[in-house]
């Protein structure tokens, strides 16, 4: 059969499941863009390459599938990296395709022409520049396969504009069944496996304070399955980094909190105290860690990680397990159970005391403040979408960064995986409202909630264009207190009060900003009962955009400044 590089893409993507994909077309990219529009294959026009890809990740980052974004060459790949460099930080699969100029053109400066695949080197998993049309039966397959196998990642694909035009000729289509999925490459060797597992058995069997630690690794379905049975079979405390929130449910005995920079203090506690420590799916990143030589001091560590690399590279462990969390804990629980290794309860019991002495809505308040408290409207989410007959799994939570994103960490009441999105590592401003839209369309039956503060809805605030269009239950909730608010909380403590460049001189009207996209809007300061519209169910197809004033002395506490250990926190 004969086909163009454009209709083998296609077909592809067809092939692999692929429903929707976003971006902005361009010149060294419209012959895909012409099969592309004689395709089932729905296509989401943004205004900013940027948004396609953070469009992608709400899709991969709630289903846990690869979801699929497009640029044209140049200035529109160039603003697509900085979303697959947060896809990378985050680990999650997306495969990101770019036009390039024509292959007799590369390095000649042409028009629209960037270095994509160089540049995109150091924040990809991994990156395909095409030559041929029939290098894509293999490009394409291979792009799915590295996405996912492993440790997730981003995979970036450069196509030149005659590659996408020119015709090969070829026997059959590409096999995917054969695709290896979640095959690590990097693993403990089999006849290790089960000598591991009885060193931690035996670890556990004699700790006196041990404590879960759950990453990212441990955010899917079956994975939080593991995990809640592991728990049952050894009640211990369990406390999460940023990315692993959702991993157990938030009402669940064990959970304490988030660990570190403004994590809960019975979680730092916890870790600070412990004799053992499981981390699964983690990495042992700094915004967790604080001070990592005086993270979980007197802890031995029981590593399991399905990145080799990630092993004993921040702290050492004392028993590692390269694998995916998946396939670990069932093992774990069943080992417990069989050799009735048991959990010291008073250890669990002194910490969820902790917690319940120490987590208040009212940490970080201004003292008489009388506008409305960011931590009660966040943590009463649920609460509120109720009144429109929504409960909390009709409910997926993105969020920008910044403040509201650690309040929303802190006080949001997690229950599952895959319903708390938001950019750790990279901390990417202007993550949440594309990120939403991608929820959106992943999730139809879902009502997507966006927490944003005035300085990161300004980042892509010209996606509500995108969201009026496609007309999605999204509900945008924008915390405006006239400042970059974690920049203007680290100088307060950290540089004297001195707000170099943090307050906002002149406050737009975000309320007629989303009035003239044509979103639905409410002012949560004068309507006292805000909510009964942002989540109408007689309406729920469409987008609602929510102001709400706060005031800019909000603190997030707890607070590790820099160079301190995780327990040495400000706490009021």
């Amino acid at each position: 059969m004969k086909c163009t590089g454009a209709q083998i893409i296609v077909k592809l993507l067809e092939m692999y499941g692929i429903e929707t994909v976003a971006g902005i077309p361009g010149g060294m990219i419209l012959p895909l863009y012409d099969e592309l529009n004689k395709s089932k294959i729905r296509h989401v026009l943004v205004r900013q390459e940027q948004a396609a890809g953070f469009i992608a990740q709400g899709i991969a980052r709630s289903t846990g599938n690869v979801a699929v974004c497009m640029a044209t060459s140049g200035p529109g790949a160039l603003n697509l990296l900085t979303a697959v460099a947060d896809a990378r930080a985050d680990s999650v699969p997306i495969i990101a395709i770019t036009g390039q100029v024509n292959t007799t053109q590369i390095g000649t400066d042409a028009f629209q022409e960037a270095d994509t695949f160089g540049l995109s080197f150091p924040v990809t998993k991994h990156s395909i520049l095409v030559k041929k049309p029939e290098e894509l039966l293999d490009a394409i397959p291979r792009a799915f396969e590295i996405a996912l196998n492993g440790r997730p990642g981003p995979v970036l694909i450069d196509i030149p504009r005659d590659v996408q035009t020119k015709e090969c000729e070829f026997k059959d289509w590409p096999d995917i069944s054969k695709v290896r999925v979640h095959d690590i490459r990097f693993h403990t060797p089999i006849d290790e496996y089960a000598e591991k597992m009885g060193q931690i058995s035996e670890l556990l069997a004699n700790a006196k304070k041990p404590v879960l630690f759950c990453g990212g690794g441990c955010n899917s379905n079956q994975a939080s399955t593991g995990v809640l049975n592991f728990v049952n079979s050894y009640p211990l405390p369990v406390v999460t980094s940023l990315m692993g929130l959702g991993c157990i449910p938030s009402d669940a005995p064990s959970f304490i909190g988030m660990v570190g920079m403004h994590g809960s203090y019975a979680a730092n506690v916890a870790m600070n105290e412990a004799d053992v420590v499981i981390a699964a799916g983690v990495r042992f990143d700094d915004r967790a860690t604080g001070l990592a030589s005086k993270f979980c001091p007197k802890a031995k560590i029981i590593h399991i990680d399905v990145d080799a690399a990630e092993v004993d590279k921040i702290l050492s462990s004392a028993v590692s397990v390269v694998a995916d969390v998946e396939s670990v804990f069932p093992v774990l629980a069943q080992l417990v159970s069989e050799k009735n290794i048991k959990a010291e309860a008073s250890w669990l019991k002194k910490i969820q005391k902790l917690k319940e002495e120490n987590l208040s809505t009212q940490s970080g308040r201004p003292a008489g403040e009388k506008l409305t408290n960011p931590r009660e409207l966040i943590a009463k989410l649920p609460e509120y979408a109720a009144y429109s007959g929504l409960n909390q799994d009709n409910l997926i939570i993105t969020t920008d960064v910044g403040q509201h994103q650690m309040w929303a960490a802190q006080y949001y009441p997690v229950d599952r995986p895959r319903s708390f999105l938001t950019s750790g590592s990279l901390g990417t401003m202007g993550f949440g409202l594309p990120s939403a839209i991608g929820a959106a369309i992943a999730n139809p039956d879902k009502r997507i909630i966006c927490i944003s503060g005035d300085g990161s809805i300004m980042m892509n605030i010209q996606e509500l264009a995108t969201l009026r269009e496609l007309n999605l239950p999204v509900t945008v909730i924008v915390l405006q207190n006239g400042t970059l608010g974690m920049v203007y909380q680290q100088q307060k403590y950290l540089f004297d009060k001195n707000y170099s460049a943090s307050v906002f001189e002149q406050n737009p009207d975000l309320l007629a900003i989303a009035n003239g996209f044509g979103i639905k809007t409410v002012d949560a300061d004068t309507d006292s009962e805000w909510y009964k519209k942002a989540f109408d169910s007689s309406d729920a197809a469409k987008p609602c955009f929510v102001k709400c004033s706060v005031d800019s002395e909000e603190n997030v506490l707890p607070f590790v400044p820099g160079g301190r250990a995780n327990i040495d926190a400000i706490r009021n």
